[in-house]
């Protein structure tokens, strides 16, 4: 009768020195116990990087819920075999990784920035593979089994669901973008606004959208297809959120999903704000050159990419040519079409004296 090769078997076996490699070749070993053998593997034999007692009791480890799990030394690749790729898919270190995905699905859903099946994410987890969120499936309800592993073409490697039908704007990201490691895609309602009328937000006026965010826009195409993909790959050398046109916002990060994410929240919120403002009646203050150059310089210094540096300080707040503007789009004539006409009123009052003259 075969063995069962549990992880607690595992585990006594690197305790008292065991070399796990010489397992019964029949031995039936269970998925936790593989996912350990895997990463002692990944880490070349040392100590993986959840230890028995870091279980939470319901099939992760702490460690992954928060997402503080380091990646295994050697990533698989496309090429790799697919048992490795299983391997790597069901690893604790995947699994802290779709957990972060999942609760990235809930903030936009519960923010109303995703309706019915709307939005996707992605996060590269090797040369050229990248773990991503499943087609059909509302980003409020997402659960770790629920995601897929893909490769860089598009084609589905692990994950039972079939993957995002957008996943080519996110891989097409990530291979014109080095830095890219995660890509998060969604439909908030302000800035989708301006992506419809093909605007992108003026500049110089909230300090948190010009040091976390710079925005471009990508005309439309049909969502999914590679032409989509193509046009807003070619703007990620020069801006981290790309506006697309009549469809949404898509938004790419070199430190992980979470910062993906908080660029939606971000530009959402100055969108709005420049909704309200444009309705107050009022020119908005700004920024001086020398502010935002100040702004700017503290941008580059936390490595994100925008356009505008090294560019002179006068061209800096330049709405009007660089940005539109948000002033009243009434002009001076249509202001003096308004008021008074002299002439009518003086054939008003000719008529109404004619009347009172014959009244009397």
């Amino acid at each position: 009768m075969s063995r069962i090769i549990s992880i607690k078997d595992v585990k006594e076996m690197v305790r008292n020195g065991q070399d796990v490699k010489n397992l019964p070749a029949d031995a039936i070993i269970t998925p936790s116990a593989k996912d350990f053998l895997f990463e002692l593997q990944s880490n070349g034999g040392g100590s993986p990087h959840v230890t028995a007692n870091s279980n939470n009791g319901n099939g992760s480890s702490s460690a992954a819920t928060d997402g503080k799990l380091s990646p295994p030394s050697r990533l698989p690749n496309s090429k790799s075999p697919k048992s490795e790729l299983e391997a790597f898919f069901n690893s604790p270190y995947a699994h802290s990784l779709k957990l972060q995905i999942c609760e990235m699905g809930r903030r936009l859903w519960q923010r109303a920035y995703v309706d019915g099946n709307g939005g996707n994410m992605a996060i590269r987890v090797g040369e050229d593979i990248a773990i991503c969120t499943p087609t059909l499936v509302s980003k409020g309800s997402l659960k770790p089994e629920d995601l897929c592993l893909v490769d860089f073409q598009g084609n589905q490697l692990c994950g039972t669901k079939k993957r995002t039908s957008e996943i080519l704007m996110h891989l097409q990201i990530m291979q014109k973008q080095p830095q890219a490691v995660a890509t998060c895609h969604c439909h908030p309602p302000y800035a989708t606004g301006f992506a419809v009328a093909g605007l992108v937000p003026p500049t110089c006026m909230v300090p948190e959208y010009e040091v976390f965010v710079s925005v471009g826009i990508a005309p439309y195409r049909t969502p999914g297809t590679p032409e989509m993909g193509k046009l807003v790959a070619e703007l990620v050398d020069q801006y981290n959120t790309i506006l697309m046109a009549n469809h949404g916002v898509v938004s790419w990060s070199h430190n992980g999903i979470e910062e993906a994410y908080w660029r939606m929240e971000i530009v959402e919120a100055y969108c709005r704000t420049i909704l309200v403002t444009a309705q107050l009646g009022k020119t908005p203050n700004t920024f001086t050159p020398d502010q935002l150059k100040d702004l700017l310089k503290i941008k580059q210094s936390l490595g994100y990419v925008d356009p505008r540096y090294g560019m002179k300080e006068c061209e800096l707040c330049d709405n009007a040519e660089w940005r539109p503007g948000v002033a009243c789009s009434v002009d001076a004539g249509a202001k003096a079409a308004v008021g008074l006409d002299a002439d009518a009123e003086a054939a008003v009052k000719a008529i109404t004296d004619q009347i009172l003259s014959q009244m009397k």
